[in-house]
């Protein structure tokens, strides 16, 4: 999905690759949405390029530079924006790593800060690293390529690494002279294609040091920053390399485990850590010395005398059910705990409201092209979800002008919005039906949005399932009869799955009693709201008295029992629908009852509307 997710996020521009964690395949308790953004604007060359006069060419230069990282020479560009990240040297010209990052900050909002290579959004959830790209593989790490008596990874995956090339991160080498010129060597898709190989073991092993690190190691205020997740990979690359693919077996677990362990003791003893592609870089060299080595080396080694029952340390660990392996799992325990995975999964979230925030027509377009190229029928379905979700924002930029106008342009502007919102329709049940009723609205067609309402209204059933949600008794019985059919879970999300509804900055689908002066920000609404509110919007204008009053009574339930709803601010987005409501029926008390609750619900004012309503 994430693979997917980031053929269908790229543009003519940029290549985007979901990394960390999340990116690997692994959801760790604790962990940031990870996303590496690659200009397609610059290119780094090993060798002479062919020339494109768009393009900003640089070139390695390593000399006096630490191994696993370099300096770039500009050869070439025409772009001010670049221009302005390069500094002169000797009458060369170098780009610097620094102000790229500096002039990158400026294009976010406020808030927004430098982390490392990255840059983190204000609540710390988000880490984007802008990155560039050579697209040959590089003559520090050759050496990888001719390492002899290799059984892992194969031929056919080493040769797809040195195909895709490597990646460079803006971070230089702490307290190097050089260091606001310097850039870190990137292995990110090598090593996600090296993972992509694991057996279950090798993954067991890796998110087992995972979790000893962030539970039990970090947990020491002395021992916090010493260690990261990437020493750890490093360390199952080489023993993975070490040893043959027949060791990593589910019956050798914890002997491969504890070799790992006692590897990682053995580099902290030794203050060594070397990088698995480019070896001459020890990433220890540095950090793991002196008193920062003995405090550790102490903490590891007192792990290491509990062997493998070190693990039981965490409650990640100590906590789980073994009595569930004591049944043999069927083809639907795995289904269900994909699905699981699915709705409760707070990254993917994440990754789906990055992707919300992009609405670029090429974008769009690359999206049909992979599912129209893609022969795999569960890849296709993957792709059909995606530019289903894409449409959303698509519509939302589109003009349009009431159907009944008798002009042909204005017509096909509004068939043209209407049909993009029909393919909005594929990723959930209810979501995109509701933004094709916010466009008869919009357009004054409240009868045709009051059926569509109904129609929505009538899937907002016990059944469905939503993002954060524990699933019950019911969902099982709904999800079996899926699987039985041997649906993707891609089409379950189509059938069960109830979204929100992200109305977008200067949407044309936005409800004009929604708009307010001063404030043009995304409305993320619960659906389950949204369709009482729309519907009571719609028996006003049709002076339904009592069919509106009904409804603004639903919206008061469907809150009341957070129907459907996730988290708090979609409960505090309900009262802001339910306050609007209010006060177009003439209950300004009531209403302002509402705007109180939702502003004591979610009291942030850069999110929540309600505030200024109140005013």
């Amino acid at each position: 999905m994430n693979t997917v997710r980031d053929n269908f996020s790229s543009s003519k521009s940029f290549t985007y690759i979901t990394s960390g964690s999340f990116g690997e395949g692994l959801e760790m308790r604790g962990s940031d949405f990870d996303m590496m953004r690659i200009s397609k604007c610059i290119e780094v060359n090993a060798d002479e390029p062919d020339f494109v006069s768009s393009i900003t060419y640089l070139s390695m230069d390593t000399d006096d530079v630490k191994p696993g990282f370099t300096q770039f020479k500009l050869e070439y560009s025409r772009d001010q924006y670049n221009l302005k990240c390069c500094e002169e040297h000797n009458g060369k010209h170098f780009f610097s790593s620094a102000l790229w990052m500096r002039n990158t900050l400026l294009l976010f909002e406020k808030g927004e800060t430098i982390h490392g290579p990255c840059i983190s959004d204000r609540k710390g959830v988000f880490d984007y690293a802008f990155s560039l790209h050579c697209k040959t593989w590089i003559s520090s790490a050759v050496n990888w390529i001719t390492r002899s008596s290799r059984s892992w990874p194969s031929h056919d995956v080493t040769q797809s690494i040195i195909n895709h090339g490597v990646l460079f991160v803006p971070i230089g080498v702490h307290g190097s002279p050089k260091e606001d010129l310097e850039w870190r060597i990137s292995f990110s898709v090598a090593e996600k294609l090296l993972i992509n190989t694991f057996t279950h073991t090798q993954l067991m092993c890796y998110a087992l040091l995972k979790i000893i690190l962030k539970d039990v190691i970090a947990e020491d205020s002395e021992c916090k920053d010493l260690l990261c997740s990437y020493f750890l990979k490093t360390i199952i690359f080489w023993i993975s390399e070490e040893l043959p693919p027949s060791v990593w077996k589910p019956d050798n677990i914890i002997p491969c485990f504890m070799r790992c362990y006692r590897r990682l003791v053995y580099c902290v003893e030794h203050s060594v850590c070397s990088h698995y592609f480019i070896p001459e870089n020890n990433m220890f060299e540095n950090k793991i010395e002196g008193r920062a080595r003995d405090v550790l080396l102490k903490k590891i080694n007192t792990l290491h005398s509990y062997g493998w029952r070190c693990i039981l340390l965490s409650d990640q660990i100590s906590n789980f059910d073994v009595a569930m392996w004591s049944f043999p799992i069927e083809p639907f325990d795995l289904y269900i705990n994909d699905v699981r995975k699915v709705v409760q999964s707070s990254m993917l979230f994440c990754a789906n409201s990055f992707l919300e925030s992009y609405s670029e027509l090429d974008i769009f377009n690359t999206g049909l092209l992979h599912n129209i190229q893609c022969h795999h029928f569960s890849l296709k379905q993957l792709y059909a979800y995606f530019i289903s979700h894409r449409c959303s924002n698509l519509a939302q930029r589109l003009p349009f002008a009431d159907a009944t106008i008798n002009n042909k342009y204005q017509y096909k502007q509004y068939k043209s919005c209407l049909s993009t919102l029909l393919t909005n329709v594929y990723h959930d049940a209810v979501s995109g039906w509701l933004l094709v009723a916010s466009l008869f609205y919009k357009t004054r067609q409240y009868r045709k949005a009051l059926h569509t309402i109904r129609y929505s209204i009538s899937k907002c059933t016990f059944d469905k399932l939503f993002f954060g949600i524990t699933l019950s008794e019911i969902h099982y019985k709904s999800i079996k009869l899926l699987s039985f059919n041997k649906k993707s879970v891609a089409y379950l999300l189509k059938i069960l799955f109830v979204d929100l509804i992200y109305l977008k900055e200067n949407s044309t689908l936005t409800p004009e009693e929604l708009l307010m002066e001063g404030w043009n920000k995304t409305y993320i609404i619960p659906s389950t709201a949204y369709v009482y509110f729309l519907s009571a919007l719609c028996h006003y204008h049709l002076n339904n008295v009592s069919h509106c009053q009904d409804s603004i009574q639903d919206l008061k339930l469907v809150i009341r029992e957070r129907y459907l709803m996730s988290n708090v601010r979609s409960t505090a987005e309900a009262y802001t629908l339910l306050g609007i409501v209010l006060q177009l029926v003439g209950d300004k008390e009531s209403a302002r009852q509402a705007f109180l609750q939702s502003f004591e619900i979610c009291p942030d004012e850069s999110h929540n509307s309600a505030v200024r309503r109140l005013l």
